[in-house]
């Protein structure tokens, strides 16, 4: 199989024949085996029944459908894994995204040697209340993850097989799937500008809420990818840091005191000081980052993928 297309649906009836229509007419021009595998996630209308019509008629379209609506990265995350293709493409359902663009991120990946391409909505049609949000957050997310692309939204991608293979999307984690190639060792990671239509059917089904979830995944993440195997190196660093600041005020504080007392000079309570109270809470909040930092590196030591590592290439090698 050379191409897997997924596409996550969610209430898209309306939009799904024209979509692998659209599919066909630009695969029947190339030379290419195909899958097409629709994801309902957990529809409300009859998107599960347009989907079996279609598959009943054309032998490429294959479908998974969930029992209630579990998110995008659910959806992805079972289309990855049912993906047989060599490359992987993913695009949403709501005909905003041009099937027109698979060769050219086909070549990208077989013939460019990509581990994946993102596609650039540069042109959108969308509001202005999903347009700013989206450049800030992408903004953020460049800025962060240091993964020069434009669009991390953008659900027009293709993937080498492997790269799906070794990533898994959870949560909200959709946009970060660029990210997560990272930490799996996939470096090179590609960006192509596609076309955007407007929406032709239906409503969106993302809110300003999108965002807002969107900033605490990335938290997740980055996160996950940096102290998930070494979480000491994150809570001891700080743990040490904090008793270190409240260790060096209390000793400050003391030796103030006997310094005083030696000398005759008169000096009000330790305990009546606010600094004696914020020593001391940076030592107990020290302790409990550094114990916290413990106790997750014995989670993470004993957890069963501890060691798990991204092999890309044996010889000779069972």
């Amino acid at each position: 199989m050379d191409l897997s297309i997924v596409v996550p649906s969610y209430n898209e009836e309306e939009s799904l024949g024209e979509l692998v229509a659209w599919i066909g007419r630009v695969m029947a021009d190339t030379k290419w085996t195909y899958e097409i595998i629709i994801v309902d996630d957990g529809s409300r209308d009859a998107t599960m029944k347009v989907v079996e019509d279609l598959s009943e008629h054309n032998n490429a379209v294959k479908a998974i459908s969930f029992r209630r609506n579990y998110g995008k990265s659910a959806a992805l995350n079972v289309g990855f894994a049912a993906a047989q293709g060599s490359v992987v493409i993913t695009m949403d359902a709501d005909l905003q995204d041009s099937p027109d663009e698979i060769p050219a991120l086909m070549n990208m990946i077989l013939v460019e040697g990509y581990d994946m391409v993102s596609g650039w909505k540069k042109v959108r049609h969308d509001p202005l209340s999903k347009t700013i949000p989206s450049k800030i957050f992408n903004g953020v997310v460049r800025n962060i993850s240091g993964i020069q692309l434009h669009d991390f939204n953008c659900g027009l991608k293709a993937y080498r097989s492997d790269v799906v293979k070794s990533v898994e999307v959870y949560g909200e984690m959709h946009r970060y799937i660029p990210l997560l190639a990272k930490e799996a060792g996939f470096n090179k990671i590609g960006e192509k500008v596609v076309t955007h239509y407007e929406r032709k059917f239906g409503v969106s089904k993302f809110g300003i809420e999108r965002t807002i979830k969107g900033f605490l995944d990335l938290l997740s993440v980055t996160f996950m990818s940096k102290f998930g195997k070494r979480p000491m190196h994150l809570f001891g660093a700080l743990g040490t840091l904090m008793f270190f600041i409240g260790f060096v005020a209390a000793l400050w504080l003391g030796s103030k005191k006997i310094w005083c007392v030696c000398n005759g000079i008169p000096m009000p309570l330790l305990t009546s000081s606010p600094y004696f109270y914020l020593a001391l809470t940076c030592m107990i909040l020290g302790t409990q980052l550094f114990l916290a930092g413990f106790i997750a590196e014995l989670v993470t030591r004993n957890a069963p993928e501890r060691n798990v590592y991204m092999i890309a290439k044996k010889i000779g090698v069972e």
